[in-house]
């Protein structure tokens, strides 16, 4: 058995469109934070087809969070639908609910393009 070593790392890298308007946030703190959420296709396992008869694509919704200024400008400007290329790292974030505190995952995106997706 061959060992391998690896630096630790935390890196996105999403492909896929744009689901609903992005959101323009301030923060109490005064920052300004725009949300999004992109649609990608989940990978196919192996031994499956993507392309069975009446089978639908499973997608995988991912939420996107944006506080640098230029990526914040690129995704506030996003519309419905557009191709998007994310670059960051994952997130868990902690907030409270009516029911008590709760968490989920998002991106923190380093980078956001436009991009023309393949049909």
């Amino acid at each position: 058995m061959s060992e391998r070593t690896a630096a630790p790392a935390n890196e996105v890298h999403l492909v896929g469109r744009v689901s609903g308007e992005p959101a323009v946030r301030s923060m109490p703190s005064g920052d300004e934070l725009v949300q999004l959420r992109v649609v990608v296709p989940r990978p196919v396992r192996r031994g499956e087809t993507r392309h069975q008869e009446g089978a639908r694509t499973q997608v995988d919704t991912i939420d996107v969070a944006c506080w640098q200024a230029r990526v914040r400008r690129t995704a506030a400007r996003l519309p419905d639908g557009q191709g998007v290329e994310v670059t960051g790292s994952l997130r868990r974030r902690f907030f409270a609910t009516a029911t008590g505190r709760a968490s989920r995952y998002e991106v923190d995106a380093k980078s956001l393009r436009r991009v023309d997706l393949v049909p």
